[in-house]
């Protein structure tokens, strides 16, 4: 049995909105005094897990569209650790979210959403945003060693290990190719470096054998080869989708990546 983490049963409207929850709208009783369809049938909890060279603000355009719909959404601040220990860390997030989950992951975040949804059974739905999609056994390295040319990268060795980012002159055409240019250099001048475990510690669940999946090939990604992705996700069986875009595609093309996410939460109720 999954324990869940206590909740605080008051919080000030304004942490919630800084958390990017949503309030639970007021339940209209029908005539019989049975619950309403909406009260009844919630929608689902969208969690987005970002990749490596990214944080959590990158989702903020399409965050602001899924609240609109009325999804209450979370960004989680993925550690970029390596696979297992970010694996970990997501999973005890997820243990603290009640109700069915929408689990999201862009590039690295999809080879982290598909080791921790396996151990959480309200996870619903699996969308990966040019994302990874190892099998077991297999390395992000692994799979990024299929596409060409190799990303320029700078390494930076810390206590433990190495970190690495991408080389601040070939950031946007490597990451950002379709962002304009002030956007792009900000998304570099920010950008979290990875350590090398991410692309070294191999995958130990393939939690898309259970769960539906959904993927978005972006056709102009210079990080993860086009091909590279419809491999995976013709591997993962996933729900398709592609578009012209960069790596980038969720700041790029908010709107088609809400439309696969809305598409995924609608599919599995």
């Amino acid at each position: 049995m999954r324990i869940r983490t206590p909740r605080r049963v008051a919080l000030a409207a304004g942490a919630l909105l800084l958390l990017g929850a949503t309030t639970a709208p007021g339940v209209a009783l029908a005539t019989d005094d049975r619950p309403s369809a909406a009260s009844a049938s919630p929608k689902p909890t969208v969690v987005l897990v970002h990749g490596a060279w990214a944080d959590s603000s990158s989702w903020s355009s399409l965050m602001e569209r899924l609240r609109k719909d009325g999804y209450p959404v979370r960004a989680i601040a993925n550690p970029l650790r390596g696979l297992t220990s970010d694996t970990a860390y997501v999973s005890s997030y997820l243990s603290t979210i009640d109700g069915p989950v929408v689990l999201v992951g862009h590039s690295y975040g999809g080879a982290v959403i598909t080791n921790s949804a396996a151990s959480d059974p309200d996870v619903k739905a699996l969308v990966y945003i040019a994302g990874f999609i190892p099998a077991k056994g297999e390395t992000v390295g692994d799979l990024a060693a299929k596409s060409s040319p190799p990303i320029p990268l700078i390494s930076t060795a810390i206590p433990g290990g190495t970190d690495v980012s991408i080389d601040l002159a070939h950031f946007r055409e490597v990451f950002a190719g379709d962002v304009d240019e002030t956007t792009a250099a900000n998304l570099a001048a920010v950008q979290r470096p990875a350590n090398t475990k991410a692309v070294s510690d191999a995958g130990v669940e393939e939690a898309f054998r259970t769960i539906p999946s959904w993927s978005l090939i972006t056709r102009q990604d210079h990080a993860i080869a086009p091909d590279v992705q419809r491999f995976m996700s013709k591997r993962a069986g996933s729900h398709t989708e592609e578009v012209n875009a960069s790596h980038a595609v969720m700041i790029s093309r908010p709107d088609a990546v809400t439309h696969m996410i809305e598409d995924a939460a609608r599919g599995t109720r």
